[in-house]
């Protein structure tokens, strides 16, 4: 326990003294220990910290919260567990337990256990790593599985086996490959072998507790390990199987195309080195979801996936739905994203207008420099000359955008014509025609018809006024 920042070391000393002065046997597990072994925020000011004790949890975070002063208590007593927030830290207290699942059950049978018993209960030997805060043991490490040699040769690996592991709690399926990937290890063999032969089990997991191992994954710094272990192990098509099945090529008459899945991760991690942005890089692995239900193949053209854009902007509230994802603004920031990916490419040539590029920043808004970024990581050509080549297109593109918003701000554009305008000038009161008026000023406005300014818009109104009033 050498080289711990100062504060954690005075948190631990207090803990040991509450420890003591209770007859309570008290531990550091888990990721704490884990990570300063890895040498991963060891001095962070911010921290969860997880303490396992040999008898009450809450009876030791109470005397804990004594001790530090802290009023920042919180007790769960169904659980059995209780926090105590102090100075940025959130130090989480459980008694040893051990736990047994019913097989069609998400809920464990919990008892009062020994040390040994709760290390037996952690889903990796990595995560059963404890320091102990015991006066005559003070910073001994407990290592009872073989944990430090599995981080040395960065492995993930059950300390039991993994059948009986992810028989009492399925999701640790789900958080083998979530380690992997935010730590960059492989998972021991028997402990894939065991994923492989259990993956259906995963059904009986909540969508909350499956979608919060898979969205640490997505914002893991290379996201394809997970997706790629979440695949090769049957996992995937057990919640995801819109992605699963993007997964395969199709050949007629010797033309082939590639492979969708293996494409969307890589623009996903294309994505991940650019941006820290969860929702886009949703986009990402949604932006092609829709291409096995387009694929057609064409005499003289080849495979096509007309359409993919739309129906996968479709998808996606269903499929967001059924995942657990939000249903509000971040839903309709992806479907905004899958629905205009293919569209920044079609303004590459010299000869488009500024009224295309006027649509694209009006549907687009602010979100327009995210749809670049996805753009650009939808190049995955092995090819250097032709990405160099898409790469410079994008320039040009963006060029173009930068010049049309600078004269005509359309990033966030309103009407400059009000409802209450319209029903004033015209003695009108609040219909569809209202709307019908807007909307020819905005489509003005888009072809380049009349400057994005309230003179000339209303100016225009009074123009084209008999081809709505006298409809009336």
């Amino acid at each position: 326990m050498k080289d711990i920042a100062p504060k954690h070391k005075k948190v631990f000393e207090v803990i040991s003294e509450a420890g003591a002065a209770l007859d309570q046997p008290v531990y550091v597990v888990g990721g704490y220990v884990r990570d300063y072994f890895l040498q991963r925020d060891k001095d962070s000011n911010e921290l969860d910290i997880d303490f396992v004790t040999v008898g009450s949890g809450i009876k030791m975070a109470k005397e804990v919260a004594k001790r530090l002063g802290s009023d920042k208590l919180a007790v769960f007593k169904q659980f059995g567990t209780a926090q105590v927030k102090y100075e940025g830290l959130d130090l989480e207290f459980v008694g040893a337990r051990k736990e047994s699942y019913r097989r069609n059950s998400r809920k464990p049978i919990v008892e009062d256990g020994t040390l040994e018993d709760d290390q037996l209960r952690r889903d990796f030997t990595i995560n059963a790593l404890s320091w102990s805060l015991n006066k005559d043991s003070f910073g001994d490490l407990k290592d009872p599985f073989g944990g430090i040699q599995d981080l040395k040769k960065q492995l993930i690996r059950t300390p039991v086996d993994p059948e009986q592991t992810f028989d009492d709690d399925p999701l640790r399926m789900m958080r083998a490959v979530r380690f992997a990937t935010q730590l960059n290890f492989e998972i021991e063999e028997n402990t894939y072998k065991a994923i492989e032969k259990m993956a259906s089990r995963i059904d009986i997991v909540s969508k909350e507790r499956i979608i919060d191992e898979l969205n640490k994954i997505v914002l893991a710094p290379k996201p394809s390990i997970g997706f790629s272990y979440l695949f090769r192990t049957g996992l995937l098509k057990e919640f995801f199987p819109e992605m699963h099945r993007l997964h395969g090529v199709k050949e007629v008459r010797g033309v082939r195309h590639k492979d969708n899945f293996w494409h969307t991760l890589k623009v996903l991690d294309n994505v991940a080195e650019m941006s820290d942005n969860l929702w886009l890089r949703w986009a990402a692995i949604m932006h092609d979801i829709a291409k096995p239900a387009t694929q057609r193949f064409e005499e003289g053209t080849g495979w096509t996936f007309h359409g993919h854009d739309a129906i996968g902007a479709k998808w996606v509230k269903s499929i967001f739905r059924r995942l657990g994802l939000p249903l509000d603004e971040r839903m309709r920031y992806v479907r905004k994203l899958v629905r205009l990916h293919l569209r920044p490419i079609a303004l590459v040539s010299d000869e488009v207008t500024d009224s295309a590029v006027r649509r694209l920043l009006y549907e687009a808004g602010d979100d327009i420099d995210d749809l670049m970024t996805l753009c650009r990581a939808d190049i995955t050509s092995k090819n250097e000359r032709k990405v160099r080549r898409y790469q410079k297109n994008f320039d040009h593109v963006e060029q173009k955008i930068e010049e049309v918003e600078e004269k005509d701000r359309m990033r966030q554009w309103t009407n400059p014509i009000r409802g209450e305008e319209i029903m004033e000038a015209f003695d009108l009161e609040p219909g569809p025609v209202i709307g019908d008026i807007k909307d020819a000023i905005k489509e003005a406005i888009l072809d380049g018809e009349i400057p994005n300014e309230h003179d000339a818009a209303y100016e225009y109104m009074m123009q084209i006024k008999d081809q709505f009033i006298s409809e009336q």
